[in-house]
């Protein structure tokens, strides 16, 4: 019965929280707050206006790949770049249906990016070439 219980307040929370964000349009995961405020202030106003919504946190974490790629700490990029898939692929239901083609423009450089950190031995030239071509990417979305 216990168990029971637990497994029905889980439900509740996690449903409550699910309604509250579609309600409110939330896009972005709740858990990643700090993500935005190290994209800096350029990154903001670049992806406010953007047919996605609000890119910035997804830009932010793509800016810290970029400095540790332009510093050429591959195995950290690599370790940072998977937040920012697992942040990108939770807010897919939220951000593609507002603009389909724009979500796929970046979505395919999020994948040339993952693959070039991901490479058994990534090249740091070939890194820092598909993070540009990801941070174009998110810059090309303004409104």
């Amino acid at each position: 019965m216990r168990y029971f219980q637990n497994a029905i307040r889980h439900i509740a929370i996690i449903s409550s929280i699910a309604l509250l964000s579609v309600a409110a349009g939330c896009s972005k995961p709740a858990d990643k707050p700090n993500a935005a405020a190290t994209s800096g202030a350029v990154s903001s106003q670049t992806n406010a206006g953007s047919k996605l919504g609000d890119l910035s946190a997804f830009r932010g974490i793509a800016a810290d790949v970029a400095g540790l790629v332009e510093k050429n700490d591959l195995p950290g990029a690599k370790t940072r770049i998977k937040d920012l898939e697992t942040s990108w692929d939770e807010a897919e239901a939220g951000i593609k249906p507002r603009a389909a083609s724009d979500w796929h423009v970046v979505d395919k450089a999020i994948d040339h990016a993952l693959s070039a950190l991901r490479k058994s031995s990534p090249n740091q030239s070939d890194c820092k070439a598909t993070m540009d071509e990801l941070m174009k990417a998110f810059d090309s979305m303004k409104g």
